[in-house]
């Protein structure tokens, strides 16, 4: 069994180089570079995986709409929408699970999901309202989950679990007071993104 590449997967319904919007978690990337890419160097540097730079690790809460097809009326509407669902919500810890093999990345499982979840659903109600349900809600549930690295091609699954049987420290705390909106797009290799804006949790 192997881990499958990532870009690929995705290339059908995101092709490189196109900025998508998206709301996400950004935790500070030095507590990311300490606490969960130091640690796992030896892992995310293997052949057929790209690992994460911390400055562009991130949680996603919304994977939005592409940002040639949505005004400047529409995302400012859907800014307001969240910036008012955002007043409402208090800031929050959410736990960094030690990493694990997904379908087609290593990936931190965040919990509980229940505290970043309403994020979620008020990015998600807010981009449809603005755009008058034009654009499916991705993903269509929410589970927090930041990875470490992508899978670039099939990766064999068995080294990476008994590397992570013998390897890596515990759960890591990542405080979350606000949620930001980027411009994102890949290469095939790395996600990268224009950072938008910021919005507070002040509940």
């Amino acid at each position: 069994m192997t881990v499958k590449d990532f870009f690929a997967a995705v290339e059908h319904r995101w092709p490189a180089g196109r900025k998508d919007y998206h709301w996400h978690i950004l935790p500070d990337p030095d507590l990311v570079q300490r606490e969960l890419f130091e640690p796992y160097r030896e892992l995310t540097h293997q052949p057929n995986l790209a690992p994460v730079r911390s400055k562009n690790f991130h949680i996603t809460l919304l994977h939005g709409p592409p940002v040639e097809e949505v005004t400047e009326d529409e995302i400012d509407e859907a800014v307001t929408l969240v910036r008012e669902g955002c007043a409402t919500v208090a800031p929050f810890d959410l736990i960094l699970e030690r990493p694990a093999l997904g379908t087609v990345a290593i990936e931190c499982i965040g919990r509980p999901g229940a505290v970043s979840r309403p994020l979620w659903q008020l990015t998600a109600d807010a981009t449809a309202k603005a755009t008058k349900r034009r654009f499916p809600t991705i993903p269509a549930a929410h589970y927090p989950h930041g990875s470490i690295a992508y899978a670039v091609g099939d990766v064999k699954r068995l080294p990476l679990k008994v590397w992570l049987s013998d390897n890596g420290p515990g759960p890591v705390t990542v405080p979350v007071s606000k949620i930001s909106l980027v411009a994102q797009w890949h290469d095939h290799r790395e996600i990268v993104w224009d950072h938008i804006l910021d919005v507070p949790l002040l509940g």
